[in-house]
């Protein structure tokens, strides 16, 4: 073995050195991902690799530097892999367009669940805000009777939505390029399911982690004064939009419930509540149109 070869073993492990002196969370989980990515391995191919002591080639060790690099830097992993998993989904990503988190996966089983426990043979639900697509398309892929609608109106993140789109070939699933002011008015008073993940930081506000302060998109993120704004706005186009009954769903920060559900309840919905995410704190409010 030359000089200048690596096993797997020892990339990985001095790509976590790297990655954890820039603060890096779970370092050694993204130097697995980024050896993977150029060894075309999964990430347990990796793990075993490393333990055989397999040896990674000259140009592809400085390949997977170079990456590590970038994400020194603090560039979103799903950035530099091109790719973000959601649910069952692996989509694409890239500037310009929010990056689906794992949280997400979560508030999306809400609208999963009751388009499911819809009676209609195509029960509809719409994603407004749909960003990467990925709750609009894990609600078509998991609930294939559904028809699902959504709507995006940023240009940069359309061109990641439109592929995602197009590489699920969701039957089901309709994408069209639209604020959500005025989206979909042919559907009023049809929809069993709304659901949303606006912009919710308030525009003083600056996001602690660089991943989202450096590369997500502004657009997706700030929701004005009390970052509220789009929620105001959401509240008025999902009562257009649904059935009587119907249900509103909406991903916000941890300090928001409340606030959100004033605003629903003063808006005429019923039943407001804010149910925990997995690390306990608040982040989805739901609701019935009256």
């Amino acid at each position: 073995m030359s000089s200048r070869t690596t096993t797997v073993g020892s990339l990985v492990s001095s790509l976590t050195e790297v990655l954890a002196k820039a603060g890096v969370p779970n370092p050694e989980v993204d130097a697995e991902l980024l050896v993977g990515h150029v060894l075309e391995l999964g990430r347990g191919e990796v793990q075993a690799a490393a333990l055989t002591g397999r040896a990674v080639p000259v140009d592809r060790a400085d390949t997977v530097r170079l990456l590590a690099d970038r994400r020194a830097q603090r560039e979103p992993l799903q950035h530099i892999l091109g790719r973000a998993a959601f649910r069952s989904l692996y989509l694409a990503v890239g500037p310009g367009v929010f990056v689906p988190r794992p949280e997400t996966e979560q508030v999306a089983q809400f609208a999963i669940d009751a388009l499911r426990a819809v009676p209609d043979p195509e029960p509809i639900g719409i994603d407004l805000g749909t960003g990467s697509g990925a709750i609009a398309l894990a609600m078509a892929t998991e609930v294939p009777n559904a028809r699902i609608y959504a709507a995006e109106n940023s240009v940069d993140a359309f061109l990641w939505t439109r592929q995602n789109f197009t590489e699920t070939a969701a039957s089901n699933a309709t994408l069209v390029f639209e604020d959500l002011a005025g989206a979909f008015p042919e559907l009023n008073g049809t929809a069993s399911v709304v659901i949303s993940n606006p912009p919710y930081v308030p525009d003083a506000a600056i996001p602690r982690d660089p991943e989202v302060r450096l590369y997500d998109p502004a657009a997706a993120l700030y929701g004005g004064e009390d970052g509220l704004d789009v929620v105001r706005q959401l509240s008025e186009t999902a009562a257009r939009l649904l059935r009587p009954g119907g249900t509103l769903i909406l991903e916000h920060g941890e300090l928001q419930g409340e606030a959100i559900r004033d605003i629903l309840t003063a808006d005429g919905w019923r039943a407001a509540a804010t149910f925990r995410d997995l690390t306990q704190r608040d982040r989805t409010t739901t609701a019935l149109r009256a």
